[in-house]
């Protein structure tokens, strides 16, 4: 491997650059970024992958080739000063890796080196004994080849991520193309660094993700004392473990939906909810879907736990289900075979205001479609959304549920008090049921009785649970 001029990029330059370059996609374009990617990368791959002479000048180019280092690879004036650093400053006791290669000569190679430039270095000839060691050991890096029998590098960063969702991995081949690039980068390898290494840019990349690593510990330390969610896995195949671990453990709390006239329930608004502690709420699972292309898994996933629980309790209140607009384009859910299909006439299907439809050409036949199988329609969260009347007159909703934002504090807020009553007003005239959603207190509770309105949902009356929590009245309230 010929050294790099100075106005080249190194090889990890360029999977930076490309990373860039594919954020700034919208998630539907998979197809263009990767082709970006390869772009972006291809010139880098054909300019440092050029074959060379196997003899090295600089000593510090030898790691990686089949033969044992020279000895003047593992000077380091840093280390023999005696100060217990690398280069870098990262103290030796703070520097475990976990070196993965299914060539022995290799492998003692890079350990011998790693070792005597003061990290802590553990080794693995393949695979399954790599994933063997994560899942014992806190390790701070791993360093592993992507070409080995059985289990390639690529496959081993996923089956890393079931164990560790945050310790770096760099990738390094003696093959560089530009489709093992691209999937390393898709796949959330921190570096893709090609055979042989250069001792001080492997070291750089080394203490880099050290460096991250212990960052990432600090913010799980913090996210634990301020009581706020960890950190998400920054990286594909870790959002990936915590997206199938996600859907192992989905599950739906119920919300009751009470009449003022009754003093009753007449339905429940069913909730996502999760035991994966990576994706703790339903924003964060429902970003993830969107990152991963899986907003069509969560929704049918979703609607059949929901409909299964219902059809189990043999529930005859109605059952508020809500849609993501990617819902609208699966066929799952205008199949009259499904699972929620089966319960329709009891169904309120609930989409936000806050959902963009201009990307659904055939929005209106669509609910046309779902009303023929049974299912009422809600506009969910009025008031807090952008579309409008033109989302409004699309779905021609049978429910409208106010924004808790507008309910939020209301007995303080006169103008709210207004724009909540000419709601209701409007409703009425339109023959539409509204329901105010988010009420907490009683005083929110009196006002919105005297503004008119009769169906509530909010804390004031039940928390969302599993099973189908009771409803409770206020106290000494009509």
């Amino acid at each position: 491997m010929r050294p790099l001029s100075n106005d080249e990029e190194r090889p990890s330059a360029v999977i930076a650059r490309a990373k860039v370059l594919s954020s700034s996609k919208s998630p539907g374009t998979a197809g263009s970024r990767g082709e970006s990617v390869r772009s972006a990368i291809r010139c880098d791959i054909e300019s440092c992958s050029a074959s060379e002479p196997d003899s090295h000048p600089d000593s510090n180019t030898a790691i990686g080739t089949c033969s044992e280092p020279p000895a003047s690879v593992v000077r380091d004036p840093v280390l023999e000063s005696g100060d217990g650093k690398g280069a870098s400053g990262v103290a030796a006791d703070q520097r475990r890796v976990l070196l993965v290669d299914d060539q022995p000569s290799v492998l003692r190679a890079l350990a011998r080196v790693l070792s005597l430039r003061g990290y802590l270095v553990e080794t693995a000839s393949n695979g399954a004994e790599a994933i063997q060691k994560v899942a014992r050991g806190d390790f701070d890096v791993v360093l592993s080849d992507i070409a080995m029998p059985e289990m390639d590098g690529i496959t081993l960063l996923r089956e890393i991520r079931a164990h560790n969702l945050y310790v770096p991995v760099i990738l390094i081949t003696g093959e560089p193309t530009v489709d093992t690039a691209v999937q390393a980068l898709e796949h959330g390898a921190l570096h893709y660094l090609t055979k042989p290494l250069k001792m001080p840019l492997l070291e750089e990349m080394l203490d880099k993700a050290i460096r991250l690593r212990k960052m990432t510990e600090f913010r799980l330390r913090a996210a634990e004392v301020l009581g706020r969610d960890p950190p998400h896995a920054a990286d594909r195949s870790g959002l990936e473990t915590s997206f199938r671990r996600m859907l192992g453990t989905l599950w739906a709390a119920f919300q009751p939906i009470v009449d003022a006239k009754t003093k009753g329930c007449i339905g429940f608004e069913a909730l996502l909810r999760s035991d994966e502690p990576s994706l703790p709420h339903p924003a964060a699972v429902m970003e993830a879907a969107k990152r991963l292309g899986q907003l069509e898994v969560v929704g049918r996933a979703m609607r059949d736990r929901v409909a299964e629980v219902f059809h189990v309790d043999q529930r005859t209140e109605l059952l508020f289900v809500n849609l993501h607009v990617a819902d609208l384009l699966d066929p799952h859910l205008l199949s009259p075979n499904s699972l929620l299909s089966k319960l329709a006439p009891q169904v309120v299907l609930e989409i936000t205001e806050r959902a963009v439809l201009d990307g659904i050409s055939d929005v209106s036949s669509r609910i046309a479609a779902l009303r023929e199988l049974g299912y009422r329609v809600a506009i969910d969260d009025l008031g807090a959304g952008y579309s409008g009347l033109t989302t409004f007159a699309l779905i021609e909703p049978d429910y409208i549920k106010l924004d808790m934002e507008l309910i939020r504090d209301i007995d303080q807020k006169p103008m709210q008090q207004r724009i909540v009553r000419s709601m209701i007003t409007l409703c009425e005239d339109m023959g539409k049921s509204a329901i105010v959603e988010g009420v907490e207190s009683d005083a929110e509770f009196d006002v919105l009785r005297a503004l008119g309105c009769e169906l509530f949902q909010g804390y004031l009356f039940a928390r969302p649970g599993p099973g189908f929590p009771r409803s409770k009245w206020p106290a000494g309230r009509k």
